[in-house]
């Protein structure tokens, strides 16, 4: 079975939620729990508008909102497309009358079948900070936009992206990531597989 047909079928079965766990946690390096999947469609404001359509959305213990995406065909424009997935979360996961502050953060992961960009790892994150262009100094958040947040970073405030090019992977691993890798790439779960959620996935 592959990865991508159970992510659309087996996976949104709460008792499989373990497997997405295990890569969350293996990714994010923190342990993560899902609490939820949510709609994973979005409503079109009006006829000329894009739908929003995403392989699984979900929300952990955090309230954090965690989209997945998998892509098997070529796509030029997909780095936009990942851009356009994670704005209209923004936006629809706000209400009307709400301050900024309630904006929920995402996590966007993307594991794509194809040669995306030029590049020659396998696994790729992306986040925002602003740098001066003067001192080269990061603006940091103050103490009280620290505490109010409970964020360390202006970072922690914005999407991160992670992109996983797995086609090329086929090296078996004792490292939790590779190991995730080799999976997708292939489909096989090792017996000596220890990384979080491999032993479920393999059931």
């Amino acid at each position: 079975i592959r990865f991508d047909w159970a992510m659309k079928r087996l996976l949104r079965d709460k008792a499989n939620f373990a497997v997405i766990e295990g890569l969350l946690t293996t990714l994010l390096n923190e342990k993560i729990t899902i609490c939820k999947l949510l709609e994973s469609e979005s409503n079109q404001e009006d006829e000329d508008n894009k739908y929003n359509r995403v392989d699984i959305l979900a929300e952990d213990s955090k309230g954090r909102l965690l989209l997945f995406e998998i892509q098997n065909n070529n796509e030029f424009a997909y780095f936009q497309r990942m851009l356009f997935g994670v704005s209209k979360l923004v936006t629809e996961y706000i209400r009307r009358g709400q301050g900024y502050e309630n904006i929920r953060k995402i996590y966007s992961i993307n594991i794509v079948y194809f040669s995306l960009g030029a590049g020659t790892d396998y696994v790729y994150h992306g986040t925002t900070e602003f740098r001066g262009i003067h001192d080269n100094d990061v603006l940091k958040l103050s103490p009280f936009q620290r505490a109010k947040f409970e964020v360390d970073s202006v970072s922690q405030l914005y999407p991160e992206y992670f992109i996983l090019r797995v086609n090329d992977f086929n090296k078996w691993s004792r490292v939790p990531l590779e190991q995730w890798i080799y999976f997708l790439n292939t489909g096989e779960i090792p017996d000596d597989a220890d990384a979080p959620g491999l032993s479920e996935a393999r059931e």
